[in-house]
């Protein structure tokens, strides 16, 4: 046993309302009419789709494989026919669309062919690459690939591997649930993180207000031998963070700039153990999780939900009450209002909150911060709110990063204990959006700037290459003796071409220093006799002829014309002076 336990800074103790969804077993949803199963679903790149409209699929084949090594594979949860990839609603505070594959089922819900993997005979990066392939993600809320969770660093063994079953969000029981009556698989998950991350000591903690999982855990724990430790942490939000439960069971302290790797600590959440285990030992996919549907409705209770159902559906089993007005997915502290109940259910969605207001009143208005300091005293993180608070209002950003405002995890610690009802969180949420996407302009620009100068450094280079280049040719050139020099310096002989063109010297000198011997200038000013020949004759053949085929009345026309011009002509002759210089 743990010779004792540590403490967070912070915290507040919300009233929970998790006694409603927990008096009933885990119910099995049904198949809904169609599923929409987003390609994105974890943190980092989407994945790419493996399927084609039309195309008929099979219950757990990969409908999106992992884009790159941050990313999971997505897949059909049940047998049909894909019937569209396109943007649909995403379960996102949002509402925006995002790449969907959308099923049909035939009824069937008929498996694709699944083997069982020993993976104590295949190396450990085999084993992280099927889990990845598997859509194996961290489903405490953080989405998290676990295959990248599961590569320990070379030169710090980890000695601590912690499972987080503390799920400290009030109304949320879905692991809760999931401890009391899978508890082996979660065990026996557990052991593959062990062994694939080599740690010496595994932790498995629970708040002290689920006594049955507490209990549950510890029997299997016991039935299969293993030397885990399941320990009762007390109850106090956040408990279920991961730096604040590593804290409690280890008494490290997981700086923001570092992962808890770095401190010989590695974090999973239950639910995860249990899909590796899952995808591993029986070769099924992430194809479902456990949501808690509850709040405002007539039966709350834990159902295992196929990922893809629309949320209309879900909710729609637990027969919310008149009143509701609102639903929430998450939990209220960390959770998110729901734009659209057509978005589907995710590997995020943990829990779905019927509201009402009676359970949450409409905020009251908010007020001037009187720098009370509650909230810097709830922060788990020992940060200054008020001052992130003043600095993100003025949009001073600069300044909320020196006050480390991404060390944040919006908890809403603050936000619940502000006596003048500020969404603290909601500024802080604000500025970070902004100074991310000034980080991205700045990289943009810098990108273009980085491409302009390598523009100029080649057209400079290519540059100074030619001018090299012609150096070198004229170096290697070789001198004329200098009576040929002399000898060129007659003007050749001027051609009249009939049409008052002659040759110019100057034309037909061109580059007569540069030929080594007279022959190569007769032959040049031949080559040149011959073009100018050449074009004359094209003018000529192009010279309009437009007294062709005149009738009479014109020639008689022109005819007179011509007499007109002879009489004027020959008055202006014999008039006096004429022709006098």
């Amino acid at each position: 046993m743990l010779s004792r336990l540590f403490k967070f800074n912070g915290g507040v103790k919300p009233q929970t309302h998790k006694a409603p969804s927990v008096e009933l077993p885990i119910g099995q949803a049904p198949l809904p009419e169609r599923c929409y199963v987003p390609l994105h679903q974890s943190i980092g790149g989407a994945a790419n789709p493996a399927v084609s409209v039309g195309q008929s699929v099979l219950k757990g084949q990969v409908l999106g494989n992992a884009d790159g090594w941050v990313s999971a594979a997505v897949h059909a949860p049940t047998s049909g026919t894909v019937v569209a990839i396109e943007a649909h609603v995403a379960a996102h505070p949002s509402g925006l669309p995002t790449l969907t594959a959308v099923i049909v089922p035939d009824g069937r819900d008929e498996w694709i062919d699944r083997q069982p993997i020993d993976h104590r005979h295949l190396a450990p990066e085999q084993v992280r690459e099927l889990l990845r392939d598997a859509g194996v993600v961290g489903l405490g809320g953080a989405v998290f690939p676990s295959h990248a969770k599961l590569t320990a660093a070379k030169s710090i063994p980890v000695e601590h591997l912690v499972i987080n079953g503390a799920e400290c969000e009030p109304f949320m029981t879905c692991d809760d649930m999931l401890m009391r009556e899978r508890a082996e698989d979660i065990v026996r998950g557990s052991a593959i993180f062990r062994e694939l991350l080599g740690a010496r000591q595994v932790l498995i903690g629970i708040e002290d207000n689920k006594p049955e999982a507490v209990a549950a855990m510890r029997e299997a724990v016991s039935r299969l031998g293993e030397d885990y430790e399941v320990v009762a942490v007390p109850t106090r939000y956040p408990a279920g963070g991961a730096k604040q439960l590593i804290r409690v069971l280890t008494g490290k302290e997981v700086p923001a700039s570092r992962r808890s790797t770095d401190l010989a600590v590695q974090c999973f959440n239950v639910a995860t153990a249990y899909t590796a285990y899952r995808a591993l030992a029986y070769g099924e996919p992430v194809i479902s999780r456990i949501v808690t549907v509850t709040g405002n409705v007539e039966q709350a209770r834990n159902w295992e939900v196929r990922l893809g159902t629309p949320m209309r559906e879900v909710i729609a089993l637990a027969q919310p009450k008149p009143g509701t007005h609102q639903y929430l997915m998450g939990g209220p502290m960390m959770g998110f209002e729901i734009p659209d109940l057509a978005a589907p259910v995710v590997k995020a969605t943990n829990c779905l909150i019927a509201g009402s207001p009676a359970l949450f009143p409409p905020p009251p208005p908010e007020m001037p911060c009187i720098r009370c300091g509650a909230c810097a005293e709830a922060c788990p993180h020992e940060l200054q709110p008020f001052e992130l608070y003043w600095f993100a209002r003025a949009r001073n950003f600069g300044k909320t990063q020196e006050y480390f405002i991404f060390d944040c995890i919006e908890c809403g610690c603050c936000s619940y204990v502000c006596p003048s009802h500020i969404p603290l969180v909601q500024y802080f949420r604000f500025a970070k959006s902004e100074i991310w996407a000034r980080e991205r302009e700045k990289q943009a620009a810098d990108a273009a700037k980085a491409r302009f100068e390598s523009r100029n450094a080649r057209e400079q280079r290519e540059a100074a290459e030619k001018a090299e280049r012609l150096a070198k040719a004229a170096a290697n050139r070789p001198a004329r003796p200098v009576a040929e020099k002399a000898d060129s310096s007659a003007p050749p002989s001027t051609a009249a071409d009939g049409v008052g063109m002659t040759t110019s010297p100057a034309v037909a000198n061109v580059d007569t220093e540069a030929d080594p011997a007279p022959e190569a200038t007769a032959i040049k000013q031949a080559t040149i006799a011959a073009a100018m020949a050449r074009a004359r004759a094209q003018r000529e053949a192009v010279q309009p002829k437009n007294t062709a085929a005149l009738t009479d009345e014109q020639q008689r026309q022109i005819a007179a014309i011509d007499a007109r011009r002879a009489a004027v002509a020959g008055q202006a002759d014999s008039a006096p002076g004429a022709g006098d210089g």
